[in-house]
């Protein structure tokens, strides 16, 4: 399945709803091009809803990170939302998990913001 990105914003935050598998390819690039979107149309604040994502492979996870990286070297803020437990399990393993910021429910990822 590939990816596929809702987008809606809640008190001023964009967040975005993935579902499917970020890998090499079509779904990095997605991923990417959602991300440098909203961070064009000057919105700094984004959260990542990835409890629909069901896969990441090493691209994915690049993405992850050259977004974060990105997000933040133009002033924005970039969330995790309910990560599954392979995702979970991915990011404890890679020790990815200590550089984002992640929430289990989104009132407390929405206020986090403020």
């Amino acid at each position: 399945m590939a990816l596929a990105i809702a987008s809606r914003e809640v008190d001023g935050v964009t967040v975005l709803e993935l579902s499917g598998r970020i890998t090499l390819g079509e779904g990095s690039v997605q991923l990417r091009d959602a991300i440098r979107d909203a961070i064009g149309k000057g919105q700094k604040d984004i959260l990542l809803d990835l409890g629909e994502v069901n896969y990441i492979d090493s691209s994915g996870l690049g993405e992850l990170v050259s977004a974060y990286t990105s997000a933040k070297n133009q002033s924005a803020k970039l969330k995790l939302l309910k990560l599954t437990k392979k995702v979970h399990d991915l990011l404890q393993l890679t020790k990815l998990y200590t550089v984002f910021d992640i929430y289990d429910d989104e009132a407390s990822a929405i206020s986090s913001y403020k």
